[in-house]
């Protein structure tokens, strides 16, 4: 504490403001709260030390439990006590204890009692503050040089072509097609009708890790990582919290007990629960807890089958298992063993496509050219598949906002942006092997198999197989082989033929051309179509009131 000899110099030097510091400093000696410990705050009063042990809870603001410490300064005899601040009743009772105890007046236990029950008020006010901040999603902010490169990239010539390029760049390998269409599916999620895809392949082919790769092209406060969830995790979401956001699983078994939902919230763009509740008077009520989409969902799994109900909502995606891709894969690897990858291209390449995903904005798509798309025969489950036919057509053209321009509704004003022929060849060129996945009465890992086989024995000029050749020169188990010759056998695509006397059976594919000849009609149905719209030159009119289109007979 100050003497009176430095309060007179200090005075006669006419330093009033440093008097006046140096006084406040010497009064919180006394009244400051000390929170450096944070298991034991310190507050030193002029006639009592008081310890808060263990801190304090920011929760239950209603309340303010503490555990305290007091003693006189200087002296040996300790009062521990847990007590609840704003409880009168407890407080007056501790105040005659403490007063008995350390022989202080009641006026000024009471008083210091006081003094630190606001003083901690304030800190834990200071502490939700913090905790607010840090718990608050971070939005990254472009600057105007990131802001303005974005929308120069977004403007550039064959912008499909030169984003393939950069996810290349950002370390994704191969998977040419499949790593486009799942970036331009997970842009979708800024959409009014989000698309949703699963990566399909074997165990080991590097399923999720393509999913990760692109989704670190997505700015992280717009995704959602899920390893495991209960059943009813998606329930407690705040209202709002989903909407518009990219949902990764890493593996959809991983994910079973929320499947259902899941789905209600790719089908409906939202899901309601209804529970039991008490409010603070015990009396029981029935409330709706309501999580709001849209969202993109995006999962990996090697079970094809199990999960028809997710497939047929989703872009099913077969990962390359090819031998090409292996070596690329490994060399790949070897060169980043061997330092010589570039990781600072990688990385812009990376940070250019984040930025892309902030320039984009939430704008209506017209696609006036959707009376004239149509699906071919084959596919299956024509109706969802048409729907994201045309809803990945929608999202060509909603990532290239910034190339079309903006018109506006007659009758509500309303912005929009219309799809162009390109956009829709484009789409084409994306989903021509998902359609054709779509039109295949086989699974995905049988159908590898079968076009391995046919491949297996166009190169040594034979018709015929075993399946001990089969599993000899294409390693392959033989429980797996017996399942695929069982599927093929069913399916119509192979059939057996009786071998000499004392030799194995020898089977036979019977149209070796049918996948080509699938893949030409759904090439040829998609063409028609241009051709058709190439045919009328001009889309046919919008309704002025509904907005529904006229369609023009081509002549």
């Amino acid at each position: 504490m100050l003497d009176i000899f430095d309060i007179v110099k200090l005075l006669n030097k006419a330093n009033i403001d440093i008097f006046v510091v140096l006084l406040n400093k010497s009064k919180n000696n006394f009244m400051a709260l000390d929170t450096s410990n944070p298991n034991n705050y310190t507050y030193k009063a002029q006639h009592l030390e008081i310890h808060v042990l263990g801190g304090m809870k920011t929760t239950k603001l209603e309340t303010l439990r503490v555990t305290l410490s007091l003693q006189k300064p200087k002296s040996h005899d300790i009062i521990r006590h847990g007590i609840d601040l704003y409880n009168d009743n407890q407080m007056e009772k501790f105040t005659r204890k403490v007063s008995e105890r350390l022989e202080l007046g009641t006026t000024i236990v009471r008083r210091t009692l006081q003094e630190l029950t606001r003083e901690l008020e304030n800190h834990r006010f200071l502490l939700l503050s913090k905790e607010e901040q840090l718990n608050r999603p971070f939005y990254k902010e472009l600057s105007a040089r990131e802001m303005k490169e974005a929308e120069t990239f977004l403007k550039s010539k064959k912008l499909l072509e030169r984003t393939n390029e950069l996810i290349g760049r950002s370390g994704v390998i191969g998977e040419h097609t499949n790593r486009l269409l799942m970036y331009l599916i997970f842009t979708s999620r800024k959409t009014n009708n989000p698309l949703h895809c699963i990566s399909l392949g074997s165990s080991g082919a590097g399923k999720t890790h393509l999913q990760s790769k692109v989704a670190e092209l997505v700015p992280e406060e717009d995704k959602v990582e899920i390893t495991v969830l209960s059943a009813n995790a998606f329930y407690y979401f705040n209202r709002t919290e989903l909407q518009h956001k990219l949902i990764l699983i890493e593996d959809l078994d991983g994910a079973e007990s929320v499947l259902y939902p899941l789905r209600e919230l790719q089908s409906k763009k939202r899901i309601t629960k209804t529970v039991v509740h008490k409010d603070a008077k015990g009396t029981t009520k029935t409330i709706h807890l309501t999580v709001e989409g849209p969202v993109s969902v995006a999962g990996c799994t090697t079970q094809e089958s199990i999960y028809e109900d997710n497939s047929n909502r989703s872009f099913l995606l077969y990962i390359d298992e090819s031998a090409q891709q292996d070596q690329r894969i490994m060399n790949y690897q070897r060169a980043v063993s061997a330092g010589q990858v570039n990781e600072d291209q990688q990385f812009k390449a990376a940070e250019t496509l984040r930025n892309v995903q902030h320039v984009l904005k939430p704008i209506k798509v017209i696609n006036p050219f959707a009376m004239y798309l149509e699906l071919p025969q084959s596919v299956f489950k024509p109706r969802r598949t048409n729907s994201h036919y045309l809803q990945l057509i929608e999202a060509v053209t909603f990532y290239c906002q910034h190339q079309r321009r903006k018109k506006y509704d007659e009758t509500t004003g309303e912005e929009y942006i219309e799809t162009t022929i390109e956009d829709i060849r484009a789409a084409n060129e994306l989903i021509i092997d998902v359609l054709l996945r779509k039109s295949d009465t086989l699974t995905g890992a049988c159908r590898n198999h079968l076009e391995t086989l046919k491949g297996y024995l166009k190169k040594n000029g034979s018709k015929s197989f075993t399946s001990s050749e089969i599993r000899r020169n294409l390693r392959v188990k033989e429980t797996t082989l017996r399942r695929y010759n069982g599927q093929l056998l069913a399916e119509g695509y192979i059939r057996k033929t009786k071998g000499k006397k004392g030799q194995l059976h020898h089977y036979e594919i019977i149209d070796i051309n049918e996948y080509t000849g699938l893949r030409d009609q759904i090439d040829g149905a998609l063409n028609e179509c241009l051709a058709k719209i190439d045919l009328a030159g001009t889309p046919p009119p919008r309704h002025p009131q509904n907005g529904e289109a006229k369609q023009k007979r081509a002549s």
